[in-house]
């Protein structure tokens, strides 16, 4: 099995698998809209040969299979918050 991966030019980091090159169909026309016209990233194979970057393999072959599409967003922002909390020792 293989996927096309795109990239979103308005937001980074932010890709859309999908299982053939410029097929869209079963992407929702809102997803489509907010992520921009897609940009071609690469072809991959799923057989577990290459690892994925930010994205489970399995995950992925189940949301192609199932959905159609895959979509991979950045990951949330450290907290700095969290961050600086972790470093105050309580008494």
């Amino acid at each position: 099995m293989f996927c096309v991966i795109y990239r979103s030019p308005h937001r980074d980091q932010t890709y859309l698998y999908v299982e053939k090159k410029d097929d869209f169909t079963r992407v929702p026309e809102a997803l489509l809209k907010g992520f921009g016209k897609p940009r071609l990233a690469m072809l991959l194979p799923l057989d577990g040969s290459k690892k994925l970057v930010g994205a489970d393999i399995e995950k992925v072959k189940t949301a192609l299979q199932d959905e159609g599409f895959y979509l991979q967003l950045p990951p949330p922002p450290e907290s700095l918050l969290k961050i600086h909390l972790s470093g105050v020792v309580k008494d």
